[in-house]
Order: structure tokens, then sequence, then C-alpha cells
């Protein structure tokens, strides 16, 4: 059906009662952004500006403006929710080298724009779950040598902005516990295994000396020689967490380590050896299965840096030289053999062969190419001899920007995240302070012995622990985010993955979307004497325009060898057409509108306009401003996988299929049937789009719109979520859109859908499951039910339950 409604919301303001929340934000972004014009463009010289990551609601930015405002040295703090930027006014330019500790400490991330950074990532082993990450950050921090340090869990990574040398980072984080190396590329493509040699060997020898413990208790040996076997394993399997727990406390932060090195002290102090060896070992031991499973899902990224070569044979002259691809320089010459893998980035100069883009763009068929068509490192050569000109060097490859994309991605938290650790903030505390009163109190008015309600106590802090609910998000997300970047689609991040899970409408740009993007000419009709005249004419109008319509009339002429006028004074008629000035009169091609603006169409011709199409013609109209001299046909066909992509999303529950197409109606009622799009809106100009959208939002519709990236840049941000096609070789769709399906078709978009509602789910299911766990063994503590052995099991079986959950989105088809 035909949308002629025009009328639209005029702001997210005016969306559906159920996105509130959105349009209030979207509400105070706009106010923000016009408060920081206004008190902020007075002083450029002082102002600074930084990305937050982190915010959930409006009131975030208003917690961390309050918060920055009591800082000496800052003058002015405006936080923008709606676009996630914060500016602030600084007396001088050293003050904006603590404002990311500052926002750090607000439970936020803020990460420097428009600035050189000095940062130097670095790889952290050893990290047992995310209260081992904010340890790290909270040491680091108080350093005056650090000026920001961000710690992700997920990927094991560690970002510093500092003055001082590497080697006293690492040792500063050996302190806390933990190991920390330079990232190399050697390092993230064959990581480092001697630090989990390490761990596991402690592990081992706390569980001999735990066993032998255990086994000498059927035996007439000596209860001090149990004991010390038992003290023995508690040494060996407890020195990690005590000492990284000194620094968690020593940082003001209370972690699993802090917790689980209570308890084992607290069970040795009440004569519980046995059971206080039993925690540390338990606790080890899950530690390192956690680590293991947790390690599955990091190298699951990694895992692409191994798929282009390391060495490339470079044409010199006459001779082949193999070299490793670091010394392969731009325009250099390179010669892939069948069965080879790609090296580099480059353009084909010489023969021809069906390359394997799966490990880029994740299409499951081969595709052609030949001479001045594009390669992507990492892709497979199946058959004939290539010679690629590079164009990128390696670390510019698309492979290597997906990479670090995705890392990127993996490390922002996403809304459901961030809340999780805010709630774990204010969870463990509290229930350290009611293990303390459990141990405490009753005695003390004389209910039960000091004995019983010490390993009460005891049992609760190992229940305190919210390892399990901390990592049912992040492993979650980043095993999805890698399973997408193995299928050919680049999601930049868990925001989007969650909103993806909530898309009910797919709004499709037609051309180069839904269709080839490649029109074709399919009739011409000439008032003209001589029928290459018009086509001439057509031909130099439209040679300026890159517009596919124009490049199918370009393409037709080509093929009839009828060349061009003289022209000039070329310009463009937006969403209408084009006019040139050729032999002293001006000219023009255009659709019907532009000629009815003029002068109107003779009924003839009107009649002529409907029959082609309602046949799925899009009209090119060549004229003056008083004569039609003809009319020009064009079609687009749709694409193979289109109709099957579409059939594949209504499956997954998608409610609307929606075409956003400038063609008249008669060609998108066409393609529409064709493609089984059961809405559309013609006849749009550029501007329309945006309407559309909102349009659809306005009835309740969270709204994804894929387009290519460029042309629909407004549309695809004021979607609920922008998706742009054809990623691979394209800078710019990779930078603009929240998802980029890599190759340039739909056959991976059903896969993104069904990937982040599993991966919605899944964390459903986790943050459930380890809410459940704790209440259950909270009930039964009291009634002298849960051990203290039993309650470390099941925060350590717990979390490492949620990891292996996460990792089945590393499998999901």
């Amino acid at each position: 059906m035909r949308q002629t409604d025009n009328a639209a919301p005029s702001g997210c303001c005016a969306s559906d009662p159920d996105s509130t929340s959105e349009a209030d934000s979207c509400c105070s972004a706009k106010e923000t952004d016009d408060g920081e014009r206004k008190s902020l463009g007075t002083d450029k010289q002082n102002m600074v500006e930084y990305a937050i990551h982190g915010m959930d609601c409006p009131s975030c930015a208003a917690t961390i403006e309050k918060g920055l405002r009591k800082t000496s040295g800052i003058q002015s703090v405006q936080v923008s929710y709606g676009t996630g930027k914060m500016a602030v006014g600084v007396e001088d330019a050293t003050i904006d080298k603590q404002i990311p500790g500052r926002v750090q400490k607000l439970g936020f991330k803020a990460e420097p724009l428009h600035a050189t950074q000095s940062t130097e990532t670095y790889q952290i082993d050893g990290m047992d779950c995310g209260s081992c990450a904010v340890t790290i950050e909270k040491h680091l921090i108080k350093n005056p040598s650090v000026h920001d340090v961000s710690v992700n869990f997920s990927t094991g990574k560690m970002h510093l902005d500092h003055t001082t040398n590497p080697k006293d980072i690492v040792k500063e984080v050996q302190k806390a516990g933990f190991n920390a190396s330079l990232d190399t590329r050697e390092q993230q493509s064959e990581p480092s295994s001697d630090r989990k040699k390490n761990v596991f060997s402690t592990t081992s020898l706390s569980g001999v000396f735990l066993g032998f413990g255990f086994i000498g208790s059927f035996t007439p040996i000596s209860p001090d020689i149990m004991t010390a076997l038992y003290a023995m394993a508690i040494l060996i399997g407890g020195a990690k967490p005590v000492k990284s727990g000194f620094y968690a406390i020593k940082s003001g932060s209370l972690d699993m380590n802090v917790l689980m090195a209570s308890a084992a002290i607290g069970a040795a102090f009440i004569g519980e050896w046995l059971e206080g060896a039993m925690v540390v070992w338990l606790f080890a031991l899950g530690n390192t299965l956690q680590n293991k499973s947790v390690e599955r899902t990091r190298n699951s990224i990694r895992d692409l840096m191994n798929l282009a070569p390391s060495e490339a044979t470079v044409k010199s002259g006459e001779q082949l030289v193999r070299k490793a691809v670091e010394d392969v320089a731009v325009d250099d010459v390179i010669v892939v053999k069948p069965s080879e893998k790609i090296p580099l980035d480059g353009e084909i100069v010489s023969g021809s062969s069906s390359i394997n883009q799966a490990p880029i763009t994740g299409e499951s068929l081969p595709v052609d190419k030949q001479q001045d068509d594009m390669v992507y490192a990492g892709t497979f050569n199946e058959n004939g001899s290539l010679e690629i000109r590079v164009t990128k060097l390696v670390d510019d490859t698309t492979i290597a920007n997906i990479i670090h994309m995705v890392e990127e991605a993996q490390e922002q938290k996403a809304p459901t995240e961030a809340f999780i650790d805010r709630f774990a903030n204010v969870y463990t505390p509290i229930v350290f302070a009611l293990a303390i009163s459990v141990m405490v109190f009753p005695p003390l008015f004389g209910v039960g012995a000091w004995g019983d309600w010490l390993y009460k106590g005891l049992a609760l802090l190992v229940v305190a622990c919210p390892c399990a609910l901390v990592i049912s998000t992040p492993v979650s997300i980043v095993s999805a985010i890698g399973n997408a970047a193995k299928n050919g689609v680049l999601i930049k991040g868990g925001t989007f993955l969650e909103k993806a899970a909530s898309i009910k409408a797919m709004v499709f740009d037609k051309t180069g979307t839904l269709t080839e993007g490649k029109p074709k000419v399919t009739n011409v009709i000439s008032n003209m004497n001589d029928r290459n005249d018009l086509i001439a004419i057509a031909r130099t109008i439209e040679a300026h325009s890159t517009h596919p319509i124009a490049q199918a009339i370009t393409t037709y002429a080509d093929e009839r060898a009828i060349g061009m006028k003289e022209g000039g004074a070329f310009k463009t008629i937006t969403g209408k057409g084009a006019q040139a000035t050729i032999d002293g009169m001006e000219y023009f091609a255009g659709n019907p509108a532009l000629f009815h603006d003029m002068n109107g169409l003779p009924q003839e011709m009107e009649k002529q306009i409907d029959a082609l199409q309602e046949n799925g013609n899009t009209l090119v109209i060549i004229g003056t401003r008083f004569d039609i001299l003809g009319i020009i046909a064009v079609a687009d066909t749709v694409r193979s996988i289109t109709v099957k992509a579409i059939q594949t999303l209504r499956r997954t529950g998608m409610k609307e299929m929606v075409m956003l197409t400038g063609d008249n109606d008669g060609t998108a009622k066409k393609i529409a049937d064709e493609t089984s799009v059961n809405r559309y809106f013609a006849d749009l100009l550029p501007e329309d789009k945006v309407t559309a959208i909102k349009k659809l939002q306005g009835e309740g519709q969270r709204v994804a719109m894929i387009g290519d990236g460029m042309n629909d840049a407004p549309a695809l941000a004021t979607a609920d979520l922008g998706i742009a096609m054809g990623g691979a070789g394209t800078d710019t769709a990779m930078e603009t859109a929240d998802i980029v399906l890599m190759a340039d078709n739909l056959e991976k978009l059903p896969h993104t859908i069904r990937l982040s509602r599993k991966a919605r789910n899944i964390i459903k299911q986790n943050v459930w499951f380890s809410l459940l766990t704790k209440v259950a063994a909270l009930v039964l503590i009291f009634p002298g039910i849960l051990t203290l052995w039993m309650a470390v099991l099941s925060d350590t079986g717990a979390a490492l339950l949620v990891i292996l959950n996460s990792m089945r989105l590393l499998k999901q088809t």
C-alpha cells in the first residue's frame, strides 16, 4: 500500500508510551546540548571533551555533573546522555588528566576526545571476575604517574595512560596479585600460558595437602599432623586471594578475594581447618576453570588474527621474494597462488579467481574476482593465480580494522551490565555488613554460641560474592560479538546487541539493499527524429552524477557507442533530476514530478508513464522547459538472497517489513510484491526517509534501518538501530552504523537478530540463576544446612555454569 500521510511526530518525545524513557533521554540530550552551547562556548581553549561510557539513563548524566562540580579547578560540566559526551571547562590543562579517574570513581568511564592519546594496552592474567578488574583500577589510579586506567575483565585487557616505565606498571599489577604484560600482536595470537600453569600447579599442590589431610582422618594419624596438612593447603592455595584481598581493601573495594580470604582465615580461627582448606581449594579450582572458560571466549576473536598469513610473496622485477607482511609497502605487487590465503588488502592487477570471503563477510559461497576488483587479507584464493597491488598496510587491512573495532565493542558496557555492576557495588558491602552483624549481635545478646554464629557469618561472607551475577552479562556479550564477527557481522557494542533483540520493524532502503542497485535501461521512447540524439543528451546531463540510474543510462550509451555532446552548467535538482546547457539551451533529465513543476505533461504521455510505472519501471524524462523529447525507462532487479532473508526474518517473529524508496508507487509496489515486504513508502525525497522512520516510531515500533551507510546516514541515525550493508572495504559504513553487515547482501541479517535475542535470553537466564542461587544459599545458611565448603561450591559453581551457558553463544548459528 502507498503511504500518503506524511504527518509524523516532531521528535522522539512524541514516541509511544512504552518508549517514555528513551523519549525523555532524547529530550534531555537536546536540552543539554543547548546548554553546552550557551554556557561552554565562551572559553574554548580550556574546554575538554570526553566520551562517557556506562550511562543508562539521564540521571546518570546528572550524577556525573554533580560529582565533578565538587572538584577544584573545574569551572563547568555539561553531560549529554543522548550523545554520550561530556564537555568540561577547566582552569588549566593539567586538571584534565584527573577527570577520567574522577568519573571512574562515580561508576562510569570517560574517554578523551580530539586528543593525542599516550595509552598503552596490557594483557592481564589471573583475574577471577569483574571485581578483580576494579581492584586493579583502584590500586593503579592512586599512583601519581597514572592519569587514566581501564581494566576489562571480559577481554582481559587494561588500557593505561601513564608517564612511568612499563616495567613499573607490571610490578604494580603484580603487587595486587595479577600478571601484566604489554599487549603485542604476537601475544594476542599466542597468549602466554606461564601464569596459568603456575595457578594450576598451586591449585594442585593445595589439593594434594587437602587430600592427604582428608585421608588421614580415616587413619590413626595425629590430629596435629592433619591440622598441619590443612594449614599448608590454606597457605599454598590462599596466598593469591589473600594478597589480592589486601590490595582490594587498601584500594577501598570489597571483592571476592577479600570475602574468600576472610572466610578461610575465619574457619581456621574457629578450628574448622578442613572447612578452611576446602574453601581455599574449591575457590582456586573454580577460578582456574573459570579462567580457562573465559579464555576460550577471549580467543574467539583472537582466532581472527591468525587468518591472514604472516608472509607474502612480493614481485620484484622478475623475481618473487618472500617477505613478512609488516615489510610489504603500499603499491607493492604480491602474487597469490591457488589454495593460498591472501595476506593483505589490495586490487587485482592480473588474473581471475573465485575467492572465499567468509572470514570477512560471512558469505556462504565464493565470489568471482577479476582485474580491478578488491580482495581482502585473510580470504582464500580457491583457483587461478593472482597478482595484487597492495592498497593497505598490515595494520590497516579490513580484517585488522574488524578485530580492533570488535575488541573496542567488547569493552563497552551494555546498559544491563552497567546496572548490574552498580547493583553489585551496593549489594556486596551490605551483605558484608550483614555477615559481621550475624557474627556479633546474636551471641552478644545471648542467642546461641559464638562459634556457631561465626560459622554462619563466614558462610554468609562467601555467599555475598556476586561473582556469577557480575559475570552473567559481559561474558555473554563478548561471546555474541565474537560469534557475529566470525560470521561477517560487526556489532559495535553490547548496547546495540541489546537493542537488536527488541527490534519489531525492519526498514529497508530499496536501491542497493533489497535490489542489486544496478538498474538497466528497459525501454526508450523518443519524440526526436534520431533516437540516438535523445540518448546522447541524456548521457550528457547524467555524466556528472553517480546515481545508479544515471550510471545505467551511461552504460546503455556505452554499449551502443553513443558519445556525449558538448555541455556545461551542470546542476543537480535534489530529489527530482539534473540539468545541463547543451548548444546554448537548457535540457533536463528527471522524474515526472520535475516536469509537472515546470509546464506539466501531455495527457497521452501521462498514460504512457502510468503504464510503464505499473510494470515496475523508474522513468527518466528528457526535455527542455517547453518540449518533452522522450522517456527512458529503467528497472532494478531484486537480489537473489533478499526474499530468503525476509522470509527468515518473519520466522524470527519480526512483525513488520518496511521499504523506503524515492521511486514511484508502481515500481515500489512491484518490488514489495516480489520481496514480500508488507508495507512501503514511495516517492520519498532523502529527507522524507527520516520522516518515515519517525512515523513508524510514533506508532510504537522499535525500528531498525538497513542501508548502505552513506546515502542513508540521516535515516540510519534516526532509527533505533542503524544497520549498514556492504561494510567490507567501505570505511564510511563501518564508522557510521551501529551494526555492519560486511557482505553486500542481507544473508546474515536473520542470524544477527537470532543471535541478539539468544544473547538477551541467556543474559536473563544467567541473572535469574545467579540471584536464585544466592537466595537459596542464604535461606539454607541459618538452619545450618549449608556448610562453608558448600557455600564456596555454590558460588564458584554458579559462576562456572553462567560462563558455560554464555559460551553457547559462540556456537549459535
